[in-house]
């Protein structure tokens, strides 16, 4: 075991564990949130807003640091990450989060709470990557 992975696992459980007591692993609860005109439930307005605020803060740390904690450089997105690729993903990306209410992270967390559904969404995740592997050639 390497020192990235202990934190890397503790982070994951902090993470999951803030997913479900925010109530993100009910998928009702997300298509709430995307329902403007309807029964809007801002509930995730609230988590991505306290997700911003630990943000602002982790970049204001991260700017004051000469080098990581736990590897040997920073890793920091650049405005040329924005492709077509990119952009196109993220817009997939949403409308799959819009249909299932579900998005990676609390559908591994939904896992814990409601396996049934919840499996259905992380194979059906699965294949969808394990499928643009494929297509793109990428190795897995």
């Amino acid at each position: 075991m390497n020192r990235t992975t202990l934190p890397s696992l503790l982070s994951g459980i902090l993470f999951g564990a803030g997913l479900a007591l925010g109530g993100m692993t009910d998928p009702a609860r997300v298509r709430g949130f995307l329902d403007l005109f309807g029964a809007w439930d801002p509930t995730l307005a609230f988590v991505m807003g306290g997700a911003v605020i630990v943000m602002a803060i982790a970049w204001r740390v991260v700017a004051r640091m000469r080098q990581p904690w736990l590897t040997e450089a920073f890793h920091l997105p650049t405005r040329a990450d924005l492709t077509p690729r990119l952009i196109g993903g993220a817009a997939l990306f949403g409308v799959g989060w819009g249909i299932a209410g579900l998005c990676p992270g609390p559908g591994i967390a939904a896992l814990v709470i409601e396996p049934m559904s919840a499996a259905v969404f992380v194979a059906a995740m699965l294949v969808g990557m394990a499928a643009v592997r494929l297509v793109e050639g990428t190795p897995a």
